[in-house]
């Protein structure tokens, strides 16, 4: 078995100094297919992140919600997502068979987050069928904890907004946030794992996102030191931002190209070129928990 780690995250771990540890350890913590655990953890879950790549390479993150076992894993290869992304939501045209995705499931009240990588095998009416290729977890740090609930009265509502930049109400959301998503993936397009699709949590005290324009700019807190979301950048800067209304139940997505700039800290730059607003894309509100 080769490498789990792709060229643009070994350069990164050698950078930290974790090179060595993870070249060894590797192939323990991310596997080919999904612990026991795993597989009960996404069954019990009310919403998970998806992404994908449009053709040109651009990744792209959703969100997928539904009553705790909308996701099944028949056998430890294999996940099964009773939901259906909305009809103009980018990932709507791009979750075909063969096509390759990352999946995020988080808990955040008991900040818990497990990782699958892999490709769509099928797509009906009954949702998708996937196939992981890859399975691990993530560490639990700047996870703020809240919990979703359903919303009886959600109603799907009207079709989203789609811009190139910004507006000043969308600014003044990043810089209160205290979580996004962000989708990144492996240029190249083959049979290796390691060269697939990502998407991860970010997280930290509100205002840890700086906001000037339509850039925005993240230290690169200290985590697993996998740079699983970094070491894709360096090859391909391109990235799907994710940010949930937690409130309201809005989806706000962004394209965007990325800059790492060296550090202590390393600094991630984060320039948008497309902007889609859905004020009413989800069922979920999330309520505050005690810590």
């Amino acid at each position: 078995m080769g490498s789990v780690f792709h060229s643009g995250e070994t350069a990164l771990q050698a950078a930290a100094g974790s090179r060595e540890r993870l070249a060894e350890v590797g192939a323990r913590v991310i596997r080919q297919e999904m612990p026991e655990q795993h597989r009960a953890f996404f069954a019990g879950l009310p919403f998970v992140v998806l992404a994908a790549t449009d053709p040109g390479g651009q990744p792209h993150a959703t969100l997928l919600a539904g009553a705790p076992g909308f996701v099944v894993a028949p056998d430890s290869r294999h996940l099964q997502i009773a939901a259906q992304t909305a009809p103009d939501d980018p990932l709507d045209a791009l979750l075909i068979p063969g096509a390759r995705f990352g999946l995020l499931g988080i808990e955040p009240h008991t900040r818990r987050r497990n990782r699958a990588n892999g490709r769509v095998l099928a797509r009906g009416a009954d949702g998708l069928h996937l196939e992981v290729t890859q399975s691990f977890g993530n560490c639990p740090k700047y996870i703020q904890p809240r919990r979703a609930v359903f919303d009886p009265n959600w109603k799907p509502g009207a079709r989203a907004e789609h811009r190139l930049s910004l507006n000043d109400a969308e600014r003044a959301w990043i810089r209160a946030a205290d979580t996004f998503f962000i989708a990144t993936a492996h240029p190249t397009d083959d049979a290796d794992p390691a060269h697939g699709v990502d998407v991860s949590h970010r997280g930290g005290p509100p205002g840890f996102i700086s906001v000037e324009g339509d850039t925005l700019g993240i230290d690169d807190f200290a985590g697993n030191n996998y740079f699983n979301t970094l070491g894709n950048l360096l090859l391909n800067p391109q990235a799907g931002l994710l940010f949930p209304d937690f409130a309201r139940g809005g989806l706000l997505q962004l394209n965007a190209t990325a800059e790492i700039l060296p550090g202590p800290p390393r600094r991630l730059l984060l320039r948008v070129k497309g902007v889609r607003f859905h004020h009413t894309a989800l069922p979920l509100r999330w309520e505050a928990v005690a810590e």
